[in-house]
């Protein structure tokens, strides 16, 4: 119970050091002396009290109660005050001024008047009692730190494994958009050639993109529906060829059909996020170091010699009592120390500025037509817009 008083006052210390933009460092530090403060009232309570109680110290425990209860209502308030407030430190002096009161009532009333009342073996009972509670306080709280990191660690795999499984689809993705791409290909290559050939390779296309679409489907789901519409565009055109195979006319479409084919592209966009790249952490403590000076001191010591007079002439008055007095006198060092400012560290945040150059790769959409009769194949290129 005497010991807890340190950690409290190292806590205080490194709270009035922080400034208010330190919010983060503010509410963690706070919430390490709330919880150490809650603890040291709460053992005596419930180790404390009850024995005052028993031997009729009944005024004591009521005074101790009472301060226990002033104490938690400052901690109440200040723990419902914003960390950055400008009030904040002149609370926690307030808070810290309130517990050293705390402290020396407890050094100089509580736990002498718990010693007289108990045996040497109680005493020792009491004490043990008391660091049971605080090793077990320490350890739920390093539990909750454990569950803390753990449940951290649960959620970055959980999102690592939704990114995989979004990778995954958009490969499966690609890897249905090539194949339906090359089977429309196939078809147009055999746009022209005999109405036999063209209905046997629209069935195998046809049978080719189905059993694509049917295993695609099973892996990713998600890319089913726009994969069978883009097939059907391109096949249609023989599907009456491959209902009917005995006739060997070449399928037409239906006069004035028409069938559009968006042309897309990818366009790059570059944007910016913040990222952290740690904590800088400046901590100031005081080291002791041994100096030393010389200095010289004097002293004045009363010297006494009787010698013989030069001559028989008297000076001054004889034959009568004379007493005289000299002091002696030593020169003692006198050791002082002052405070002065030696130095300043100055914590800031520097802003500059880089230009990088983002590399990516762009898709955009081509369209290649054969038309009969034509020997050149014509390429048009999609419109593309800078942005």
């Amino acid at each position: 119970m005497q010991a807890a008083p340190a950690k409290a006052n190292e806590l205080f210390s490194r709270l009035s050091e922080t400034s208010d933009g330190a919010v983060k460092t503010r509410e963690k530090l706070f919430a390490e002396l709330k919880a150490e403060l809650e603890l040291h009232t709460s053992l005596e309570e419930q180790h404390l009290f009850p024995i005052l109680r028993k031997h009729a110290e009944k005024e004591l425990v009521t005074d101790a109660v009472r301060e226990n209860r002033e104490l938690q209502a400052r901690l109440d308030e200040l723990a419902a005050l914003p960390k950055n407030d400008e009030s904040f430190l002149d609370r926690l002096k307030d808070l810290q001024k309130a517990f050293r009161q705390h402290a020396r009532d407890d050094k100089t009333a509580l736990l002498p008047a718990v010693q007289r009342a108990l045996s040497e073996e109680e005493v020792q009972t009491v004490a043990e009692k008391i660091e049971a509670g605080r090793a077990e306080a320490e350890q739920a709280k390093q539990d909750e730190a454990d569950e803390r990191r753990m449940k951290a660690r649960q959620e970055r795999e959980q999102a690592d494994q939704q990114a995989q499984q979004a990778e995954a689809t958009e490969r499966q993705a690609r890897e249905t958009e090539r194949q339906t791409r090359e089977t429309a290909r196939q078809v147009a290559d055999v746009a022209f050639k005999p109405a036999e050939i063209a209905a046997d390779t629209g069935r195998r296309a046809a049978r080719a993109v189905a059993e694509t679409a049917s295993e695609m489907a099973e892996q990713v789901p998600a890319v089913r529906a726009p994969m069978m519409p883009f097939a059907e565009m391109f096949l249609w055109p023989w599907m009456g060829a491959m209902q009917d195979r005995g006739n060997t006319a070449v399928a037409r479409a239906p006069a004035g059909a028409q069938e559009v084919i968006p042309l897309g592209e990818e366009v790059l966009e570059v944007g910016k996020r913040t990222v952290s790249r740690g904590t800088a952490r400046v901590h100031r403590y005081v080291v002791e170091t041994p100096a030393e000076q010389q200095v010289t001191l004097q002293s004045e010591r009363v010297v006494i010699e009787r010698r013989r007079p030069t001559g028989e002439r008297v000076n001054g008055e004889i034959l009568t009592e004379v007493t005289i007095e000299m002091a002696e006198t030593d020169e003692v060092a006198v050791v002082g120390k002052r405070q002065r400012l030696r130095e300043e560290i100055v914590v800031r945040t520097e802003r500059t500025a880089h230009v990088e150059t983002v590399r990516e790769t762009l898709r955009h959409d081509e369209v290649e037509i054969q038309q009969p009769g034509k020997q050149r194949v014509q390429q048009l290129r999609s419109t593309t817009t800078e942005r």
